[in-house]
């Protein structure tokens, strides 16, 4: 499985707020807002600030997708 922040991205321009208005009000590091661009995982605490921030759940700003080999039944660990 993987993670994807699209519905971050497309929340953000709903609220017309900018992810570098995001990443300076919340104080997240250059980094973390690369991994999110990337679709990568960030730390949970990171999460549940933007959520608090914009006033909403976890499931409003990301889902949990299958990757192709999740989906093929291969065992990751």
């Amino acid at each position: 499985m993987g993670i994807s922040y699209k519905k971050l991205w497309i929340l953000l321009i709903e609220k017309d707020i900018s992810p570098a208005a995001l990443r300076k009000d919340l104080n997240i590091a250059s980094g973390t807002m690369t991994k999110m661009r990337r679709n990568e995982e960030v730390a949970l605490s990171v999460l549940l600030r933007i959520c608090d921030y914009l006033d909403c759940n976890i499931g409003d700003i990301c889902d949990a997708v299958r990757t192709d080999s999740a989906s093929k039944g291969e065992i990751l660990i």
